[in-house]
């Protein structure tokens, strides 16, 4: 009877741990779920907060303007925008879900921050510089010219290459922070794109000057390397002359690109070889002014290639330029020329006027 008992109390006390781990597992469960939830609603209860910083003085900074945008169907639309108070600390009561873009104003310039989707949105830091009229550390430290001559028409590709090793943004927005030349067979249509510091490409307006062929673009030259690419046409034959000028200093001699089948020669410039892969040749410059002769054509399949959003030259080995100027080629070609060409023939005349530089920029500065 006592083992009976004893039998039937060990399964009493069986029944009661079974039951008991039952219900603990159960309750392990139930914890795990509210955590996972709590973990998953957490990001929708966070805000968007940080602090401003002005790396000119090396202080918080108090008074910037910071925007909160998403992308929406017509583009960046405005979330929320405060100033950033004591201390250079921010706050907005947002939950970004997507991808967002921040952009702080101090000085006449934005500075953009972009919050991809997941990202942590609290104890943000973002820079802000001084600006200044004068252009201080920032330099041109590169500068090249693409010819690619294709029937009636050359499509020139000039590109500037702005280092600012500086603490202060060179921004002039009434004499502008570039000038260039724009020669009178372009008619005064111009492509512009800049590219700040860790940005994308954008279009910019070039405004024409009091001096003849002289344009002049808006766009701050922030702390870092800044891109500017000139685009445009001009009528072409072969054995044409084309006449350029370089305004202001360059740290490196500019540079003249042409494609296979295209030819370049002209009083002090030299020629720095060609590239075997693509055979893409480059010549060199000193000049500030230059008068050169090219003559030739693209070759058919390369031209084809192009209008078709494929030019080819994408991978490019640029081993005949020194070792500071290996990006170049790489760079240079990436670019759509005859994309250019194709939009250019499709514009009518008045759409043709709308891309001329007396046009106005599309947004405040970047």
């Amino acid at each position: 009877m006592r083992q009976a008992h004893g039998g039937t109390g060990v399964k009493i006390n069986r029944r009661c741990t079974l039951i008991h781990a039952d219900n603990t597992k159960h309750i392990c469960v139930h914890l795990r779920l509210s955590a996972a939830i709590l973990l998953f609603a957490f990001p929708l209860l966070a805000a968007v907060d940080g602090t401003v910083t002005n790396r000119t003085s090396g202080q918080p900074q108090a008074g910037a303007t910071v925007t909160l945008y998403k992308l929406g169907q017509n583009g960046l639309e405005s979330v929320e925008s405060v100033k950033s108070g004591a201390g250079g600390k921010f706050h907005m009561d947002q939950t970004p879900q997507g991808p967002y873009l921040i952009q702080t104003a101090f000085d006449g310039v934005t500075y953009n921050h972009m919050l991809p989707p997941g990202s942590v949105t609290s104890g943000l830091a973002l820079d802000v510089y001084n600006s200044s009229k004068q252009p201080g550390a920032a330099r041109i430290s590169r500068h090249f010219l693409i010819f690619q001559p294709s029937g009636a028409q050359m499509a020139v590709n000039e590109w500037f290459v702005f280092t600012n090793n500086g603490v202060t943004t060179y921004n002039d927005p009434d004499g502008g922070t570039l000038k260039f030349y724009l020669p009178t067979a372009a008619k005064g249509i111009v492509q512009v794109k800049a590219t700040a510091p860790q940005g994308m490409p954008i279009d910019r307006a070039a405004e024409k000057t009091n001096q003849a062929e002289i344009y002049k673009l808006d766009f701050p030259i922030k702390p870092g390397e800044t891109n500017i690419q000139v685009n445009y046409l001009v009528p072409y034959s072969s054995g044409a002359v084309f006449e350029g000028k370089t305004l202001g200093k360059t740290e490196e001699p500019t540079l003249l690109v042409v494609p296979d089948g295209v030819t370049l020669k002209g009083e002090g410039v030299q020629n720095r070889g060609q590239e075997p892969k693509s055979r893409a040749s480059v010549y060199s410059v000193t000049s500030a002014t230059y008068k050169v002769e090219i003559a030739g054509f693209m070759p058919a399949a390369a031209a084809a290639d192009a209008e078709s959003g494929d030019n080819g030259f994408t991978d490019v080995s640029p081993k005949i330029l020194r070792q500071n100027m290996k990006w170049i080629l790489a760079l240079a070609f990436g670019i759509l020329a005859l994309g250019f060409i194709v939009l250019y023939r499709a514009q009518p005349a008045a759409a043709s006027q709308g891309l001329t530089a007396k046009g106005k920029n599309e947004r405040g500065r970047r």
